[in-house]
């Protein structure tokens, strides 16, 4: 047994918790992070006036009141390091390629666009004007929604106040035409604001990507990072059957599928890398 702060870890729990959380999540701590994981959830077990990591452990895998900790768990996992304009030539690749294809397939229907994770709503955000900007919204019923598996970082969104640090990729033109100056921070203006839905939406569970899953364009990224390739082929897998045939997939710049599945098939469009359902 050793000790963390002022909090036991019997032998093996760190590992125990480790591998729950992947399970649960999909995000995974290996090696030395085990210790990160440790740090993120000491003040949750810490509230909860347990002395033991272990105890923690047993809440989350076998008491009822485990259901609602894990959305507490989530919001201390969330890595919500985001900012506006991230990866932008995507954004150019679906207003200039992508809806074009997609068009004539969804014009009675309407197009759904699905952002996860969304962290604090930057990204579906910027999807909306990149959206507005080319005047897609005259032209197509398109809805946006962005999704999380932290609670926390929803309220965020919804709320949509930013400051100086989300604005450092997206044109000053953009923001003085989308927000409010409010203090030392920026508010979305409402009918920015209202082109977005939002939801909670834990990646690893199923049931819960399905729904949205199914939309023909899916923006995945920056997530993969910290999955295991388990946890990896298990979302990707859940996309693939979920989304139609010739539906697009926009994960990270720094991610690939090449060696995940054969489902989707990489594409270059310009600058920007998209992956497109077979």
């Amino acid at each position: 047994m050793r000790v963390e702060g002022d909090l036991s870890v019997p032998k093996g729990t760190d590992t125990l918790l480790r591998d729950l959380v992947h399970e649960r999540t999909g995000l995974y701590y290996e090696g030395g992070r085990a210790e990160q994981l440790l740090d993120r959830v000491a003040p949750l077990v810490m509230e909860r006036g347990f002395q033991s990591y272990l105890d923690y452990y047993y809440l989350l895998k076998y008491d009822e009141a485990g259901a609602s900790e894990w959305v507490r768990v989530l919001d201390a996992l969330s890595v919500q390091e985001t900012y506006f304009w991230r990866e932008a030539d995507q954004f150019r690749a679906l207003v200039e390629q992508i809806l074009p294809a997609l068009a004539a397939r969804y014009a009675r229907g309407g197009l759904r666009i699905w952002s996860v994770p969304c962290a604090t709503g930057e990204e579906p955000l910027s999807i909306a004007m990149a959206l507005n900007e080319a005047g897609w919204f005259e032209r197509l019923p398109i809805e946006v929604h962005g999704s999380d598996g932290s609670e926390a970082a929803l309220a965020k969104a919804r709320a949509g106040r930013y400051r100086e640090r989300s604005f450092r990729a997206l044109p000053p033109a953009l923001r003085e035409k989308y927000f409010l100056k409010d203090g030392d921070g920026w508010i979305v203006r409402p009918e920015l604001c209202r082109r977005v839905q939002w939801s909670r939406v834990n990646l690893a569970c199923e049931a819960e990507v399905r729904p949205l899953a199914a939309s023909p364009v899916v923006f995945c990224r920056n997530v993969f990072i910290y999955f295991s390739d388990r946890s990896i082929r298990a979302t990707v897998r859940v996309l693939s059957e979920s989304m139609p045939a010739g539906g697009y997939l926009c994960v990270g710049a720094s991610e690939s599928l090449l060696q995940v599945t054969n489902a989707f098939e990489l594409e270059q469009m310009d600058t920007a890398f998209v992956y497109v359902r077979q």
